[in-house]
């Protein structure tokens, strides 16, 4: 599935607005804009790592060249990446944000609320667009993962910017309360609760990058499956 890469998923959801409503989600936007409370509970859903909703007119889309095609509606694009699956994503969607989502898309054609559960996801099925070209370049660690993984890399530059000036004993203790401090970061990310064909193939084709960078664990690795054949 190529909506699917390691750990995250990348929806796209294209939904029709007549023309005459486009006005007014452009002030519903403005009005998000400089009040933000009100998606408050989008920003506490930590499995999600971008989401963002934009209007196109008909004017707006490309032609390429080709004669434009007769377009009687605007559409409002909603791009988002997410940890977990296509359910999980839109119950939490429902469940944290029903009003914030039923003012963005509060135009748009037979939108039918996000509450009931029901109806919204058969709204947002019929409207996604597959995704053929999914790139993550951390197809192996979720969103926190990755913030574990900033967390751990600033205090070692911390460190090493302080080493220089420190006592062995000193940057000992250092390093030991610095392990203490991070230890909830340290954890393996585990694997993706989502067979993905794609994070196989980019697997495959990094792999010759990792063996070049670390040809130490290459061989240790070769070894290792020999002895298990």
């Amino acid at each position: 599935m190529s909506n699917v890469s390691g750990k995250a998923y990348a929806m796209n959801v294209i939904t029709p607005m007549r023309p005459p409503s486009t006005w007014f989600n452009t002030l519903i936007f403005m009005f998000t804009r400089v009040q933000p409370s009100l998606l408050g509970g989008l920003l506490g859903l930590k499995f999600i790592h971008f989401a963002r909703w934009v209007m196109i007119r008909r004017a707006d889309w490309p032609d390429f060249g080709q004669k434009r095609d007769p377009l009687r509606n605007d559409y409002m694009l909603f791009c988002s990446n997410f940890n977990g699956t296509w359910d999980q994503y839109i119950d939490a969607f429902s469940d944290a944000l029903p009003n914030g989502l039923d003012l963005l898309w509060y135009c748009s054609t037979k939108y039918p609320h996000s509450i009931p559960i029901t109806p919204f996801k058969g709204y947002i099925k019929l409207n996604q667009i597959d995704t053929d070209y999914y790139y993550n370049a951390t197809p192996g660690a979720a969103m926190r993962d990755v913030k574990s993984g900033l967390r751990v890399r600033q205090k070692l530059v911390e460190l090493a910017g302080k080493h220089a000036a420190m006592e062995p004993a000193a940057f000992a203790e250092a390093w030991r309360s610095a392990l203490v401090a991070l230890q909830n970061e340290l954890g393996a990310p585990g694997d993706a609760p989502v067979a993905s064909n794609d994070t196989a193939a980019a697997d495959r084709n990094r792999q010759r990058f990792v063996d070049r960078a670390w040809p130490d664990a290459a061989a240790e690795a070769a070894a290792v499956q020999g002895e298990m054949a």
